[in-house]
Order: C-alpha cells, then sequence, then structure tokens
C-alpha cells in the first residue's frame, strides 16, 4: 500500500527527455477512489515565467513507479 503522502516525496522524471518535470500538488480522483491522473506543479528556474502552468499525468502515462522515481512517458 501507498500512500499520497509517499507519492510526493518521489521525483518526477519523463522517460522522454530525462528531465525532471516537477513536484506532486494533488491528484484527481474518480468517484470509486481511484487515481485518474497526478497533478504536477513545474520546475521553474529562476528566469522563467511566474505563470501557474500545472501539468497532468494520467496514470495512463505513468511508466514505473519505483522506490526515489517516478517514471513518465508524456510530450511536454
Amino acid at each position: 500500500m501507498m500512500l499520497l503522502s509517499d507519492l510526493q516525496t518521489k521525483t518526477i522524471v519523463n522517460v522522454t527527455d530525462g528531465k525532471n518535470i516537477g513536484s506532486i500538488i494533488d491528484v484527481k480522483v474518480d468517484n470509486k477512489g481511484i487515481i485518474e491522473a497526478l497533478v504536477i506543479d513545474p520546475n521553474k528556474g529562476l528566469f522563467k515565467s511566474f505563470s501557474k502552468e500545472e501539468i497532468t499525468i494520467r496514470w495512463s502515462e505513468i511508466a514505473k513507479i519505483g522506490e526515489d522515481v517516478i517514471l513518465v512517458k508524456k510530450d511536454l
């Protein structure tokens, strides 16, 4: 069993380009309590836009959940 707090401590990495995508800030859950998607706050550099653009990672886009990393396959 895994808790949401366990997921939030993991690094989210896109296997398409190897980049760290960001941090989990929320999840989308269906009416049966099943996670449909992760909501990610993207990593932003110091001089990048301060706009609040969230990234949604559908559960089907998750390739692997490891001990420290969540690997996703998503074209951004």
